[in-house]
């Protein structure tokens, strides 16, 4: 491996002028030349990177597995994971960009600072807010005229004969109904406050996990993947159900919606992480809970929208799921976040267990 180090080293030397940490492997993951300024990172020689593989930089190994398999066999013309690295005795987190160059992986890590993850949940908490208080608004207004087109419609009702007539009153009340429920699903967050109690985070898991199985049963696969030393929970367990519940909708209905997918599987993954944002506190330990899909990612044009109400990358979908689960997640402080590429979307709920 040195010699391959020195051999490579005469190919790449141009990255050492780049103050972006740049990663060099061959196809198998084994790190073959890293730059200056990834070295600084590490607080390592590049020698001693000749007992490294990508795969063994990161502390979620599995997932960034799957985003090397994707890059390899060349399922996307670039992947990116973010993810822990395992630096001394700190954890810093990254965004990796993983890109094929002829036969090799060509990686830029992009540090993240905590402090800038969680200026953008608060600029992102405060830009829902601002899109769900019109929306109440409007709702609002709208819901008085809605209440006298429905009262029209049944008086109207009640003095035809003919049935074909009849069929027109009763759809119009039918539609003024369902227009009722969608006001209904946009005013009602604001109006409803929590019922906090202690409860394990797995009753919630497995009870969504039920709820799934039953109501999509054959249809998908879905993979528990718990870490059963989680602690209990301050919170309000019906509204952790709807926020758990409706990002497993959407990934369900994401999946079925793309026939391409052949075995379309959806993983519910608990863990739990030390020191992190939240918005503007510092938590000794958030709880993680995660929904990761195989489907085909989130479209681009929504990406940066994913959680404004309204906004759906599906034909048939209302965008009230996600806007609802966000917001109820930061009534409880936090935060929900995702990463999404062809192959592979994870939801991520973080909550805080104890602030420093």
């Amino acid at each position: 491996m040195q010699n391959t180090l020195m051999t490579s080293a005469q190919g790449w030397q141009s990255f050492d002028l780049l103050l972006t940490c740049m990663v060099v492997a061959d196809r198998a993951g084994r790190i073959e030349w890293v730059n200056i300024a990834t070295q600084h990172l590490f607080e390592r020689s590049r020698r001693s990177f000749q007992e490294f593989s990508l795969e063994s930089l990161f502390e979620d190994k599995e997932n960034f597995q799957k985003a090397f398999e994707t890059i390899v066999n060349q399922r996307a013309m670039s992947v990116t994971f973010v993810g822990a690295i395992a630096k001394l005795d700190d954890a810093v987190l990254v965004s990796a960009s993983l890109h094929m160059d002829n036969d090799r992986v060509i990686m830029e890590l992009h540090p993240i600072d905590q402090q800038t993850l969680s200026e953008r949940s608060i600029r992102l908490a405060r830009e829902i807010e601002i899109y769900q208080e019109t929306f109440r608004n409007l709702a609002h207004e709208v819901k008085n005229p809605l209440g006298g087109i429905r009262g029209a419609a049944q008086l109207l009702d009640m003095e035809l004969d003919n049935p074909a007539q009849r069929e027109y009153t009763q759809l119009i009340a039918a539609e003024v109904d369902r227009l009722q429920q969608l006001v209904d699903r946009l005013i009602r967050p604001a109006q409803a406050g929590l019922q906090r109690t202690m409860f394990n985070i797995h009753e919630v898991c497995e009870r969504v996990y039920t709820l799934m199985r039953a109501e999509y049963q054959d249809k998908l696969s879905i993979i528990r993947d718990y870490d059963a030393s989680l602690p209990e929970i301050y919170a309000d367990r019906e509204k952790i159900v709807q926020i758990y519940l409706n990002i497993c909708r959407n990934a369900a209905q994401a999946l079925l919606g793309a026939p391409e997918i052949k075995s379309p599987t959806i993983t519910l993954k608990t863990r739990i992480k030390s020191r992190q944002f939240l918005l503007d506190k510092v938590y000794r330990q958030v709880l993680v809970i995660s929904v990761i899909d195989n489907g085909p990612g989130i479209p681009n044009h929504i990406v940066d929208r994913v959680f404004h109400p309204l906004v759906t990358g599906r034909p048939e979908g209302t965008g009230l799921g996600l806007s609802l689960a966000q917001e109820l997640a930061r009534q409880h402080k936090g935060v929900i976040e995702f990463d999404s590429y062809p192959g592979r979307t994870e939801f991520r709920i973080l909550l805080p267990l104890e602030e420093v």
